[in-house]
């Protein structure tokens, strides 16, 4: 950790390194009034991702996927999730590591994406942030099955929702992933702006 202004680090400490990295950190930290205070936190690194909503104009459907994630499960949720397609860019450009993520989850080929943002998807406790995209697709863009990666335990299905249908997701609880809510938030924005 590089120290700062306002940070002083004073000792971390590497809980697990398997997945990602669980780091403790003991630090101080300048309070507001000037004064410093002694801290601990525990921060968790898995590298920064991106995600992306791909819309059809013709049918007004968008392209999500459903698939097993643990976390969730473990939390009394549902065993599978319906999310926005997404991936960790492992050192890669975002749009690049986009646009292959989109391939390997969903089979179809997008080279036109749009970069919206870049969010922190959890700051109180892990590093990474999302670069969040938009881009148009049509069924003549499909160019694989999509899946996932079978090596990576991914088991995906690809989903045409039309896009009514997703907004009632989100209010029925039907879609709980914050990084779908935001992008489907976005396009519910632009619309009634225009």
């Amino acid at each position: 950790m590089t120290p700062s202004e306002n940070v002083r680090p004073i000792s971390e400490q590497v809980l697990s390194d398997d997945w990602g990295t669980l780091t403790k950190y003991e630090i101080e930290y300048r309070r507001r009034s000037g004064e410093w205070q002694r801290q601990t936190r525990e921060a968790y690194d898995r590298g920064n991702g991106a995600t992306c909503l791909l819309h059809n104009p013709k049918t007004d459907c968008v392209l999500l996927t459903r698939q097993f994630r643990l976390p969730v499960f473990l939390n009394g949720g549902s065993e599978t999730v319906i999310e926005a397609p997404a991936g960790l860019l492992e050192g890669a450009n975002p749009a690049e590591r986009m646009r292959a993520e989109l391939i390997e989850e969903t089979g179809f080929k997008v080279d036109a994406l749009t970069h919206l943002f870049d969010v922190y998807m959890s700051p109180g406790s892990v590093t990474e942030y999302l670069a969040f995209f938009k881009g148009t697709y049509t069924l003549e863009d499909r160019a694989g099955d999509g899946g996932g990666v079978m090596d990576e335990g991914e088991d995906i299905e690809v989903m045409h929702v039309p896009l009514s249908r997703a907004f009632q997701m989100i209010e029925e609880g039907e879609i709980r992933d914050a990084k779908t809510v935001i992008l489907l938030q976005h396009l519910m924005i632009k619309r009634l702006q225009t």
